[in-house]
């Protein structure tokens, strides 16, 4: 059966489901906050507080892996053949097997939020607008938001969304130049997704 996991802010144990209404919890083997799970490459990467990384291939048994950093780490994506993961201090780190992690120079100190990739590109985003840009992980470049709030999610389908604090949101065609959109909230949004022709 597939695996899909739940994230949060404030959650240490990993669920999967069956037919999508009985959860079971599953241990993850870390009593740190994991703050991020993808799928890529047969494998599951969830990412946390303190460099947290664990990585499953079922989503029941979870081996933990070293970051060698203590940041915080909030996003984690694959794409192209490989992992990135972003976090607190413009920590970006990207790994080709979920193991071994090699620290990457973000060119920011913002926290980073939340990384994906599409089209080609990797995006992340963070605090203070921060949108970075990156076609292989590793060399990345700053792009213009046109905001000053925190971005927290990105997701890419056709086009590129972000969202974050107080109801933003940003689309952009090739993750370079970006246009605010109204939400119609001013709560803070989280996470974005595409899927099955709806964001």
């Amino acid at each position: 059966r597939d695996a899909v996991l739940v994230k949060g802010r404030d959650i240490a144990a990993l669920v999967d489901y069956l037919y999508l209404s009985a959860w079971t919890a599953r241990d993850s083997g870390t009593s740190q906050d994991l703050q991020d799970v993808a799928y890529g490459g047969n494998l599951l990467v969830a990412v946390g507080s303190v460099g947290t990384i664990r990585t499953s291939t079922d989503g029941v048994t979870w081996t933990s892996r070293t970051s060698g950093v203590l940041q915080t780490l909030n996003g984690v994506a694959y794409g192209d053949g490989m992992w990135v993961v972003v976090g607190f201090s413009g920590r970006v780190m990207t790994s080709p097997d979920g193991v071994t992690w090699t620290a990457r120079d973000s060119g920011t100190s913002q926290n980073l939020e939340g990384v994906a990739y599409g089209g080609g590109v990797w995006v992340a985003v963070g605090g203070n607008g921060t949108i970075l840009t990156s076609t292989n992980g590793i060399s990345w470049t700053s792009r213009t938001s046109g905001v000053s709030s925190r971005l927290d999610g990105i997701a890419y389908g056709g086009m590129w969304v972000a969202v974050g604090e107080s109801g933003r949101i940003l689309t952009s065609t090739n993750g370079i130049s970006w246009t605010s959109r109204t939400s119609g909230t001013t709560y803070s949004l989280w996470g974005i997704a595409y899927g099955d022709g709806m964001w």
